[in-house]
């Protein structure tokens, strides 16, 4: 197994680390799998619309660019709905942005194979891969994005 694989395959462990063999049965299918956050990841349920005023864009790699540079860590893509962040575990009890709500224990996300990276209009998929195990978007940049976002999307500079 080359060296991408391996980290693939970590990235996927890690990814399921909180899940039963069962819940992660649909990337067979090249579904999402439903995955409980709150183990090794929070997750911040981002606006589509705050995402896309921060990014000036709604262009798929525009977006991923300015995620990517932002948040510096891995983001998936509802698409038409939602951008989810992954984030340390125990944001959701130190979070205090009203913009966005925070799956921590006890709750679930629909979490992409980590090869699907392609943009969809229809299918989750990565905005931000997962680099490597354990590296999440820091709480603090994913407030300051959204706060961007916020500014831009009633007019003002951010």
């Amino acid at each position: 197994m080359h060296a991408k694989a391996q980290t693939e395959s970590a990235i996927a462990r890690w990814l399921t680390s909180s899940s039963r063999a069962s819940e992660v049965a649909a990337w067979q299918d090249g579904r999402p799998a439903i995955l409980r956050t709150g183990g090794p990841y929070d997750a911040v349920r981002m606006p589509l619309s705050l995402i896309h005023a921060a990014a000036g864009s709604n262009a798929p790699d525009v977006v991923a660019g300015v995620l990517a540079e932002m948040l510096d860590g891995p983001v998936i893509c509802d698409p038409g709905r939602w951008y989810y962040a992954l984030v340390p575990p125990g944001t959701c009890e130190t979070w205090r942005s009203a913009e966005a709500v925070v799956r921590g224990p006890g709750a679930w996300l629909g979490i992409p194979r980590p090869d699907r990276t392609t943009p969809t209009s229809v299918a989750t998929y990565w905005a931000v891969p997962a680099a490597e195990v354990r590296k999440l978007c820091s709480a603090e940049a994913v407030a300051e994005l959204l706060r961007v976002g916020r500014t831009r999307l009633v007019g003002g500079a951010p």
